[in-house]
């Protein structure tokens, strides 16, 4: 078979034919996050708790049999038959080299991303590798695994250099595999530099790694500032990157709690949301480039946090995917929505509430929830009048308010303070609380834990499902 490639505005196949990507991402695997994997804090952070708690050896026991069975076959034949054709696989630069053993590739590096891989090119389902964790995390978001609120990769060049041999290992593995369409080079970065020219200078630089050793896997490039603008990108990109898809994230303001109004559909909501989508890809169309659409998708309502509300809200949810997903058909746009498996959350697949994790930790995530612990989709509700106060203190007490507009411009100074606050401080102590939830088990006990969340132990979310198979 033929590699994909860029043409243009399009992907194509060997025959010059478009290839439309319509798929998900499987997060939460190879790239721990909180709230599709059921912890707090960040994935670093977890894995050393738990090594406190029962020892690295159970600890290492626990997360290999997770890896395991939270992807295998059955995944991909489920998905499949959805219609989907792409798997995003977001990985977390950890897999690959350990961080007090820089550029030394771990001898099991690639055995879980393969074994994806392989399988999904059995069922004819094409991968992209996502990195969407670099050294030293390239933003504050729990996703890039630093648990600090600033993307310490920016700031060092050692992070930088490491991240570059990283992506040489990698496209050396695969330059052979068309099942693999291409590299995403980098998730959601934040970049602080004014012309963005940290962010700039790495995607030279991984470019031209890349392509001396591979030159025909599509490379991904997002947008800085969580895969939203690419105002600072160079003019002559179209020739500078070579085989090149640029990637936004096209997340609806409507699909999530605290949304400014219910949705109904209104021809001022979706026209919002056009507009949003149509600003973040701009860039690209005025220069006949070509867009994937690397995220995007609601979160929906829980039973058990939610009550009688989850139906509605649930109704509503559906109806902006859908809207959404009009407004792509139109463009005939590659797409890959977030997120394929979790707790129950966001996934098209979810882990079933019957099963020993969710059982055991029913409390714990109770708690975590109530908390508004994890950032992604959060319900402060019940909590927002303790962190109101402080937010108002720092608000007043600067005099320039231009001075409370930091890096990045999406947060705002009560997402600033949640963040670091509740999402980070909070969460991180949270950590042992969750560990120790582990202790006395033994290796059957971890395993079954493990196992909850494998295909047979999920149940689906038909709505979602039967709204993707409809525009895949």
């Amino acid at each position: 078979m033929s590699f994909l490639k860029v043409q243009g505005t399009q992907i194509v196949d060997g025959n010059g034919h478009e290839v439309v990507l319509h798929g998900a991402g499987l997060g939460g695997w190879l790239c721990m996050e909180n709230f599709i994997s059921g912890y707090p804090g960040c994935e670093h952070q977890i894995r050393e708790g738990l090594a406190d708690a029962i020892g690295k050896e159970k600890a290492e026991y626990f997360f290999d049999k997770f890896l395991e069975h939270f992807f295998a076959e059955p995944d991909a034949i489920f998905f499949k038959s959805l219609g989907l054709n792409c798997i995003r696989i977001a990985v977390n630069y950890h897999h690959f080299e350990d961080d007090d053993k820089p550029r030394v590739l771990r001898t099991d590096a690639f055995r879980q991303l393969d074994r994806a891989i392989s399988v999904c090119a059995k069922h004819s389902i094409y991968t992209v590798i996502d990195m969407h964790t670099a050294p030293g995390g390239q933003s504050g978001g729990w996703h890039a695994d630093g648990g600090i609120h600033y993307g310490s990769f920016w700031r060092h060049k050692d992070f930088q250099d490491r991240f570059t041999w990283l992506w040489e290992q990698i496209a050396t593995h695969y330059k052979g595999n068309p099942w693999v369409v291409g590299y995403n080079l980098l998730n959601e970065p934040a970049d602080p530099h004014p012309q963005q020219a940290g962010l700039m200078g790495i995607y030279d630089r991984l470019h031209n790694a890349i392509r001396a050793i591979d030159e025909n896997h599509i490379i991904f490039l997002d947008g800085n500032t969580f895969a939203t603008d690419f105002t600072k990108f160079p003019e002559d990109a179209g020739t500078r990157w070579r085989n090149t898809a640029y990637s936004i994230h096209d997340y609806a303001v409507y699909g999530f709690p605290n949304t400014p109004e219910p949705y109904t559909g209104s021809d001022a909501q979706k026209e919002r949301m056009f507009k949003t989508y149509q600003r973040k890809r701009q860039w690209m169309d005025e220069r006949g480039l070509c867009v994937w659409n690397g995220e995007w998708g609601p979160v929906y309502a829980r039973q058990e946090y939610d009550g009688d509300a989850t139906e509605g809200i649930n109704a509503q949810r559906y109806a902006v995917l859908r809207d959404q997903l009009e407004i792509y058909d139109k463009d005939r746009l590659s797409w890959s929505i977030w997120l394929y498996k979790d707790i129950g959350f966001q996934g098209m697949v979810y882990v079933s509430p019957a099963t020993p994790y969710r059982q055991h930790f029913a409390k714990f995530l109770a708690k975590k929830h109530h908390l508004a612990a994890d950032a992604w989709g959060k319900d402060d509700k019940e909590v927002k009048q303790f962190y109101d106060p402080l937010v108002s203190l720092i608000e007043e007490s600067v005099e320039d308010k231009a001075n409370l507009k930091l890096y990045p411009w999406l947060w705002s100074v009560q997402e600033r303070v949640t963040r670091i606050t509740r999402t980070m401080c909070l969460a991180e102590l949270m950590v042992k609380e969750w560990a120790n939830l582990f202790k006395g088990m033994d290796e059957a006990q971890l395993e079954e834990l493990a196992k909850s969340f494998a295909f047979e132990n999920c149940l689906k979310r038909d709505g979602l499902n039967e709204v993707l198979t409809a525009h895949a």
